[in-house]
């Protein structure tokens, strides 16, 4: 388990558990003693503060933008352009299929109260070509960063249980849902590029 990994998944979450933090990165096939031993090296070393939940230090955000930009060093830059102006396609379709889930008639509507089961079928019915799609640009991506390959496999844990009716894997906060996931890739690629979020946001790239 390496540092940038553990140290990005905890900027990425802002605040998360220890257990939290541990469920994430599991899903990456990483061991949980390993996650456990690195936590606490980046702990001890002042990179991370301890306790029921664990935030980067001011020392570990510095350490951890040394870490991309050496990470980013070795990159095809054009190739990373190009996967994030796929993403950002791909972006405006997802925004809009979790503003159809959570309103009915697009962003002036109702809320949808999931009473209507046809309704609410077809817009999950677009999450697998959204998801295909999202696939194909994060393959792209981890051929410069091998590590963003991750996001597919949680991604597509989400989508699974989406798909088995668990549908608070869909947009529910503070669970690896595929719309936190989604939000972390974006937050990747933005990195990746060297933008920032304000940069993208202005850009008119507002997740």
């Amino acid at each position: 388990m390496t540092e940038l990994t553990v140290l990005q998944a905890v900027r990425l979450k802002g605040r998360v558990s220890p257990a939290d933090l541990a469920k994430t990165l599991e899903t990456l096939g990483s061991d949980p003693a390993e996650i456990a031993t690195t936590v606490e090296q980046l702990a001890t070393s002042g990179l991370l503060a301890g306790g029921t939940t664990l935030r980067i230090t001011p020392r570990g955000r510095a350490r951890l933008e040394a870490l991309l930009a050496a990470e980013r060093k070795g990159v095809d830059p054009a190739a990373l352009a190009n996967a994030y102006g796929d993403f950002r396609s791909v972006n405006t379709d997802f925004k809009a299929l979790v503003t159809d889930w959570q309103l009915k008639g697009g962003p002036d509507g109702e809320r949808n109260t999931h009473e209507d089961a046809e309704y609410d079928a077809a817009v999950l019915a677009r999450l697998e070509g959204v998801h295909e799609r999202a696939a194909t640009i994060i393959a792209a991506a981890a051929t410069q960063l091998p590590r963003l390959s991750a996001y597919a496999a949680k991604l597509r844990t989400a989508l699974n249980k989406v798909k088995a009716g668990e549908i608070a894997w869909l947009t529910k906060p503070l669970i690896d849902s595929y719309h936190t996931v989604w939000f972390e890739l974006h937050e990747e690629l933005i990195l990746a590029v060297g933008l920032t979020r304000e940069e993208a946001a202005r850009s008119g790239d507002a997740q």
